[in-house]
């Protein structure tokens, strides 16, 4: 399996980083991509790339973070995407449940992601909350620039967003919160979904899916928020898996397989 969607240079990690990766090899995961959320701290997510052979990366600027890295430009984001193990821009969006940066930064920002990603060809991994309208809106005008590969992760947003998106040639990513009893609405979205189109995450340190919910999430717990998928979908563990990890290596077409 692969864990599309991580943070394992977060602090929640430090301790004990190593042990985590075991039991992700254990639980069978091949890969796992763990997503910059500021441009300034590439350097620790590259070298914890290069120093674990699953785990790939990305560069790009958090919409928490818009403010912070406002200066950023797109030649520095495409600059530092030349890293042969970095397989994604972002994550970069659009946040207004929390607002951390004001929401024109916000948008100026990750316009300026989609732009790294459009040269590079690398897929920009989108962070969407409470903004459906305006993601919609600036994914429809970005992509009449030029298509570029996208995937709206940790997906909790409405019907509407997964249907532009999926339109517009992008996949979408679910994480733990599908799993939750309450989702059976995002689970009706993830069904409506062209199955080439989907991904698995964790997003981890955050939203542990069952059993494990309230606690720390960690990349091997993929597997419990793939099966609830598969269940969703009447597939089984090993197709939701096969099909999940087949389209990860679609969307992420640098990142190689294991020998």
């Amino acid at each position: 399996m692969i864990d599309s969607h991580c943070h394992l240079d977060f602090e929640d990690f430090a301790a004990e980083r190593e042990a985590i990766l075991a039991r992700a090899a254990e639980a069978g995961l091949a890969r796992m991509i763990t997503i910059s959320t500021r441009v300034r701290k590439f350097a620790q997510i590259k070298a914890l790339s290069e120093a674990h052979e699953p785990v790939f990366c990305s560069v790009g600027t958090h919409p928490h973070n818009a403010a912070e890295e406002a200066d950023v430009t797109t030649a520095e984001i495409v600059a530092l995407a030349a890293y042969d193990k970095c397989v994604a821009i972002g994550e970069a969006g659009l946040d207004y449940h929390y607002d951390h940066a004001p929401r024109d930064v916000q948008a100026e920002v990750f316009r300026r992601n989609i732009a790294a990603s459009r040269q590079t060809g690398l897929p920009l991994v989108i962070h969407a909350r409470d903004a459906d309208d305006d993601m919609i809106a600036i994914l429809q005008a970005e992509t009449e620039q030029g298509a570029f590969p996208f995937v709206l992760h940790c997906f909790s947003s409405g019907q509407a967003l997964a249907d532009a998106g999926v339109a517009l040639g992008g996949y979408v990513s679910f994480s733990g919160i599908v799993a939750f009893k309450k989702s059976e609405e995002l689970r009706a979205i993830a069904r409506s979904v062209p199955r080439d189109r989907l991904l698995v995450e964790t997003d981890a340190p955050y939203l542990a899916p069952p059993p494990f919910r309230g606690k720390r999430n960690e990349p091997a717990y993929v597997a419990h928020t793939a099966r609830i998928l598969g269940e969703a979908l009447d597939l089984d563990e090993a197709s939701i898996r096969d099909l999940t990890t087949a389209n990860a290596y679609r969307l992420f077409s640098r990142m190689t397989r294991p020998a």
